[in-house]
């Protein structure tokens, strides 16, 4: 109970300065803006606030106009509202939140928009680590010599991690064809996993939601699904547009063969909807906890003191929970991705005794 204590403590510690914002004494706390401002995607990294004071990464804006051309500058001349060389992030209407040009009849006009945002910048930065780790791995590897002792540590952990994944679900779900498909389906799993646990940690560099982004979801989905169907094999196809029915479900209405053409583009939807919908669900329910802190602040001591143990706790259980959600997305993630690829492989009928 008392590690607990600890933990909880840290945990209010560091959530408070990121969720509190530059906010004046008087204006009320909009919950809703915080969640969905932390969860959606923004032209600056917001740090944390410090009286009234904002701690933030300002990115790059990168835009095309057809009216006036290439931009290129930081987004701090947008920041509060500001415009910069007539452009503005627009505070409603269907281009909230983006980028947009104000026309001479009045109108906003969305340009092409190019920009590093927090997701991007978050996706760069998991990359690169991604590729620290995975490469530092390999380096080990290289220099290893034929008698040395098994590996320990991070390492070790790799090694575990890989072997278990290679022939505990890759292998029993593609079949004898597995290897050509394990450094894509072991790249889609430490990139996945990496990317939740940083969306985990709310202080910089952790904190982007990458996999709660659609758009990232939808990247990966297209991924597994040209996996599946680049490389499926003529069985395969057969059973798409000429399955093993009788003929009337075929000719002259391809019921069956339609049916089976939708499930081709269901299968890297579904992989998209799990994953987007599960991160992004998370964290807007740890969100929304710690925001119950500063929602009952106006509810007095009394309230807002229990209200604030009550909000710790469960944002202590729902971290620990995510944790075992950020593992469990990326296993599932893999896990279907080899079964819709090993389905669409031909294995051999096994031999008669």
């Amino acid at each position: 109970m008392e590690r607990l204590g600890k933990i909880s403590v840290w945990l209010l510690l560091l959530l408070c300065p990121c969720l509190a914002g530059a906010q004046e004494p008087t204006k009320a706390f909009d919950a809703k803006e915080t969640v969905l401002g932390h969860i959606g995607d923004s032209y600056e990294w917001h740090i944390a606030s410090f009286g009234g004071h904002d701690l933030h990464v300002s990115l790059p804006v990168i835009v095309h106009s057809p009216a006036s051309g290439w931009h290129c500058f930081s987004s701090e001349h947008l920041r509060e509202g500001g415009e910069y060389e007539g452009l503005r992030v627009a505070a409603e209407g269907e281009h909230k939140g983006k980028i947009v040009e104000r026309q001479a009849d009045g109108s906003d006009l969305r340009p092409l928009d190019l920009s590093i945002t927090k997701t991007v910048m978050g996706l760069f930065i998991n990359s690169l680590l991604l590729l620290v780790l995975v490469l530092g791995t390999a380096r080990w590897y290289k220099k290893r010599k034929v008698d040395s002792p098994a590996p320990r540590g991070f390492v070790g952990l790799m090694e575990i991690l890989v072997s278990s994944l290679v022939d505990g679900l890759i292998k029993p779900c593609i079949g004898e064809n597995y290897r050509r498909f394990v450094p894509y389906l072991l790249t889609v799993f430490c990139f996945i996993l990496l990317n939740n646990l940083m969306g985990l940690i709310p202080i910089f560099p952790g904190g982007a939601n990458v996999t709660g982004n659609i758009a990232v979801a939808l990247v990966l989905a297209f991924a597994s699904f040209l996996a599946i169907n680049l490389f499926g094999s003529r069985a395969y196809w057969k059973e798409v547009f000429w399955p093993d029915v009788p003929a009337w479900l075929k000719v002259p209405v391809p019921l069956i063969p339609l049916i089976e053409f939708v499930g081709v583009l269901t299968k890297p939807f579904a992989l998209m909807i799990r994953l987007f919908a599960n991160m992004m669900a998370g964290h807007a329910v740890i969100l929304s906890l710690t925001c119950v802190i500063f929602v009952t602040v106006e509810m007095g001591m009394a309230i807002n003191s229990s209200m604030t143990v009550v909000s710790v706790l469960f944002s202590v259980f729902m971290n620990c929970l995510e944790l075992l959600v950020a593992f469990l997305q990326a296993y599932v993630f893999t896990l279907l991705s080899a079964v819709f690829i090993g389905l669409a492989q031909e294995h051999k009928a096994p031999e008669k005794a």
